[in-house]
């Protein structure tokens, strides 16, 4: 699972995490200030805002202790209390708890707090997909505890992001067909990317990190029996057949699961879940029935993380924030070439 950055910034991500308390289970970076995106330089990736998420078993003292530590780092809330802190995280949103436009070792920095429960929860299961969705991309491994559960849980999410993506692709498809649909699997719904993101975020992630997403992928592409994978040639051929992807269907999360079967099936039919993956696997739309499923998990997740984001980070770091963002999908638009200029 671990990823080697772009260049040796180990010290300054082990500077970050020392002034944090230490009780944590999995600690990654991602996101534009760890890896090259297309269009970005050098100098503009150092002065992107870095990325943390970290997982802790117990978010009530690990508040208490960061609020003894670090009390600037949080908005008004922190007057509640580490215990209101909590359950603001576990109980809102996507169970993330973020501190936003933080100035920490000479860079500004957010960072997301989830219990390890809910990690577990959301990559086994896809409930909200928020962090899932993140941990389909390459991202800079930072603190990986010996917890066996977390360790399987994040191979599973892996597994779950090729399973979604074969039953939205061809039969025949590159390596880039694949990681593209992988990376936009957590953008699917998300409100942002009509307003807010870089519209072409996805391909810019993808673009300049094959090879990354080569190394988190590779194993579980060889050792899936469902697929046909030509590294050197950087092909695949899955199997399309009503069986394969009746076989896909059932491997998938159940909240995908749950949300296909709700796009499917008339209120009031009530047939079980394995009748109506039969059937979704025997439709020609069989793959965007998956994709409206995927994008009903991830729209529900990023609108209620955004308004909770609102109250964890205050309101002017989140005009700051939100400025900053469309200012970069501002960027990201003038950038595309216009229609006469590709004919």
């Amino acid at each position: 699972m671990t990823l080697p950055a772009l260049h040796n910034t180990g010290v300054l991500y082990r500077r970050i995490l020392a002034q944090f308390p230490q009780d944590i289970s999995l600690a990654f970076a991602y996101g534009s200030g760890v890896f090259k995106q297309h269009g970005t330089s050098q100098g503009q990736m150092e002065r992107n805002m870095l990325d943390f998420v970290f997982a802790v078993d117990d978010p009530v003292t690990w508040h208490t202790m960061n609020l003894l530590q670090n009390r600037k780092h949080y908005s008004i809330l922190k007057l509640l209390g580490p215990t209101t802190i909590s359950s603001i995280q576990n109980e809102h949103g996507a169970s993330v708890y973020y501190n936003t436009l933080v100035p920490v070792d000479g860079r500004i920095i957010k960072y997301g707090v989830i219990s390890t429960e809910s990690l577990i929860d959301d990559l086994m299961h896809w409930k909200t997909m928020y962090v899932a969705g993140r941990l389909h991309k390459p991202v800079k491994m930072l603190v990986q505890g010996e917890n066996g559960k977390l360790r399987a849980a994040l191979v599973a999410n892996l597994k779950s992001a090729v399973t979604a993506s074969f039953l939205m692709l061809p039969e025949s498809f590159t390596e880039e067909d694949l990681f593209l649909q992988i990376a936009g699997l957590s953008y699917a719904g998300d409100f942002r990317m009509v307003i807010g993101e870089d519209k072409s975020k996805v391909a810019n992630i993808v673009e300049d990190n094959i090879q990354h997403f080569r190394i988190l992928y590779s194993n579980i592409l060889r050792d899936c029996p469902q697929v046909v994978y030509k590294p050197h040639q950087g092909k695949l051929e899955v199997d399309k057949s009503p069986e394969g992807q009746f076989t896909q269907l059932m491997a998938l999360p159940r909240t995908l699961q749950q949300r296909i079967t709700k796009l499917v099936d008339p209120p009031g039919k009530n047939r079980d879940v394995e009748e109506i993956l039969l059937q979704v696997a025997q439709d020609p739309d069989c793959g965007a029935v998956v994709h409206q499923g995927v994008s009903s998990i991830v729209k529900s997740s990023s609108i209620t993380q955004s308004i909770k984001g609102i109250a964890t980070a205050g309101l002017w770091k989140t005009a700051s924030y939100s400025s900053k963002k469309l200012l970069k999908m501002w960027k990201g638009w003038r950038r595309k070439p216009s229609v006469s200029q590709m004919s």
